[in-house]
């Protein structure tokens, strides 16, 4: 179990190095994930903005739902409203089927949404042929170490269910092991490419390495990237998966 506390397993807290290097991993990872054509990008990520500047400065057109199922409130928006078009919705009802080339839904937005099939159901309704999904959730071993942190020692054994965790500050998070969150695309009718966790270098190494060479970020960066974890949920607090439309 990570001996970190829960608000700074959630990126919220004051873990300065690691959070950087994982805002870096995030990036380039998006990076390397979007299409390498224009393309019409739709954003589920919570309305904080950053994805879609990072996609749009891609060059792609972006859709930002602001309220889908949640709000980020008291965050900055990121975006060139120029370049992004921002539509307030609670779903994708607005939306036609096959509409979009792409979808984001980064910032755990599917553990967030608690009814993550009906959301994902939508997801893949509205994605063209071929379109892809990136989706981001919390992973069992995040789950484990709030619940362990309160204290709830009963539920640490009910990880082949689905695993609602209840956070100190009273909201809930649903984490999935890499199999659940596999089943969850697929069972939407996408076809999973990959599902590994977002980072698997540990706090203490990345300080470690950043301490001694802060020139070093885009090495950790990269090291993290290519190493070979697809499924592997026993590492990292936050699993990442990317699915395509059949």
């Amino acid at each position: 179990m990570l001996p970190i506390p829960a608000e700074e397993l959630n990126g919220s807290g004051t873990l300065g190095p690691y959070w950087t290097f994982y805002r870096a991993v995030a990036a380039e990872q998006l990076s390397r994930w979007l299409p390498e054509s224009p393309s019409t990008v739709l954003d589920l990520s919570g309305g904080r903005g950053r994805w879609s500047a990072q996609a749009a400065r891609a060059g792609h057109r972006v859709l930002e739902v602001v309220d889908f199922r949640r709000t980020v409130e008291g965050q900055p928006l990121l975006h060139d409203a120029s370049k992004v078009r921002q539509v307030r919705a609670d779903d994708l009802r607005f939306l036609p089927d096959c509409s979009v080339d792409a979808v984001l839904a980064e910032e755990r937005a599917m553990s967030v949404e608690l009814m993550a099939e009906s959301a994902i159901g939508d997801v893949a309704r509205v994605l063209r042929p071929g379109g892809r999904a990136l989706v981001c959730v919390d992973s069992l071993v995040l789950g484990m170490a709030i619940l362990a942190e309160q204290n709830y020692w009963a539920h640490l054994r009910q990880t082949g269910e689905v695993m609602l965790v209840p956070w100190p500050d009273g909201s809930i998070t649903r984490c999935f092991s890499s199999g659940q969150l596999r089943d969850l695309l697929t069972e939407a009718g996408l076809e999973v490419e990959w599902v590994r966790p977002r980072t698997v270098l540990s706090p203490s190494t990345v300080d470690h390495v950043l301490a001694s060479d802060s020139r070093a970020l885009t090495w950790l960066v990269n090291t993290e990237l290519e190493a070979h974890t697809d499924d592997d949920d026993t590492v990292g607090i936050h699993l990442v998966a990317s699915a395509r439309r059949r």
